[in-house]
């Protein structure tokens, strides 16, 4: 039995992670706005109600959830993805709010855990988008690149746990599917691209990423990874 620490459960493939290694056996600690309802009939299932938006508030607010607790790995999935717009069209604050969940929050975050619990391993659920410049996924794509050189970062100055940043390719969710219905793919040709191509459920995507979390431990910590390119 395993011990799981799970950002971003509320839905799509954070869920799915977090039901999959429960129908495992495995123990899951999740940190979420809402509980999801499919998972809290499941007595292995820790969850704590906590809006990682509130960076400032992260290392007071979660430490007593974390103390004294080992985990055989840490998925931060939790991610805003913000407006698809040009860099011009795009307020600071917004980038801001992007970048306070998919970068700082993982910050506090993982400071919290290095000085209250044991760690083996962390993997941070990144993006194509961290290293391929698209019009409109400014927000999204500095943050994500921000992610990749944060564990890239960590893995030097925390040599003890393992750090891997993992594109986990296209997954239908929530995100997906407003990309689906409301960008414009004659004016954002990335978001045509997303639409044609493969897309898996995150059944499929957690069941997959599952089986390969061990192998990441094979990479150099630190590592920057996308599944479409491993296989």
């Amino acid at each position: 039995m395993k011990n799981i620490l799970i950002t971003g459960v509320s839905s799509g493939l954070g869920e799915a992670l977090a039901k999959t290694y429960l129908e495992n056996g495995d123990n899951v600690y999740a940190i979420g706005k809402t509980i999801p309802k499919k998972l809290d009939h499941y007595p292995h299932f820790f969850f704590f109600p906590y809006d990682l938006s509130e960076t400032f508030m992260i290392r007071s607010t979660l430490k007593e959830f974390l103390i004294h607790r080992s985990f055989d790995i840490v998925i931060l999935n939790a991610g805003l993805l913000g407006e698809i717009q040009t860099l011009s069209q795009t307020e600071l604050h917004d980038i801001k709010n992007v970048m306070e969940v998919n970068v700082w929050a993982n910050k506090e975050l993982i400071d919290t855990l290095h000085e209250n619990a044991q760690v083996k391993q962390i993997v941070g659920i990144s993006s194509g988008a961290a290293v391929n410049g698209s019009k409109g996924w400014g927000a999204y794509s500095l943050s994500k690149s921000g992610l990749n050189m944060l564990l890239n970062v960590y893995a030097k100055e925390l040599p003890e746990i393992h750090f891997t940043a993992l594109a986990p390719g296209v997954i239908h969710t929530p995100m997906v599917q407003h990309i689906i219905d409301e960008v414009n793919d004659e004016v954002y040709p990335s978001a045509k691209k997303l639409k044609e191509g493969n897309i898996q459920t995150p059944q499929e995507a957690a069941k997959y990423l599952i089986a390969l979390f061990p192998q990441l431990l094979t990479y150099e910590s630190g590592s920057f990874l996308d599944v479409r390119t491993m296989k």
